[in-house]
């Protein structure tokens, strides 16, 4: 038996809403700053085109500006029930948690820069992508998104004993 199935239960989680909440409110709080430092105010109503398309950027009013806001935490909350059913599955993603955190940042990176916004109504190209604001990009969702995502299973998702 290695340590980590010694010092980490594997049987399914009692609480899993706790740390999918605030692990994925608080990735979403610090990439929302982020992105308003570096978009600036109207980042939401980017978001919103995405599903609403040019209108949302075009148009006035706060409906977009407050979807675009709601639907970056509810991706970001999605993507850490996700990250928390795995780390209940497999142990090694809360024993080590920094690592996995890492690499679930620069996944939830990928997917959104290839998959989802190509997919998306959002105006005009994705990409290419110019390797500094590739580095920015990754090293933001790695810093800001997966470590306090795996972290708050790590701290937070131990089961009732």
């Amino acid at each position: 038996m290695n340590t980590a199935t010694a010092t980490l239960p594997s049987e399914p989680p009692r609480r899993i809403l706790l740390p999918a909440l605030v692990g994925g409110c608080v990735a979403a709080t610090l990439d929302a700053i982020s992105a308003f430092v570096t978009f600036g105010s109207g980042m939401p109503r980017g978001i919103a085109a995405g599903l609403l398309g040019v209108s949302a950027v075009q148009g006035g009013g706060a409906g977009p500006w407050v979807l675009g806001l709601a639907l970056h935490f509810f991706i970001l909350i999605v993507a850490a029930t996700l990250y928390g059913i795995a780390s209940w599955r497999w142990s090694f993603l809360r024993v080590n948690f920094v690592l996995c955190g890492i690499y679930y940042g620069i996944s939830i990176w990928l997917f959104m820069n290839l998959i989802v916004l190509p997919l998306s109504a959002l105006p005009g190209p994705i990409g290419p992508f110019k390797v500094p604001g590739l580095l920015r990009g990754l090293i933001a969702h790695v810093v800001l998104v997966g470590l306090p995502i795996a972290a708050s299973f790590r701290f937070l998702g131990k089961p009732r004993e």
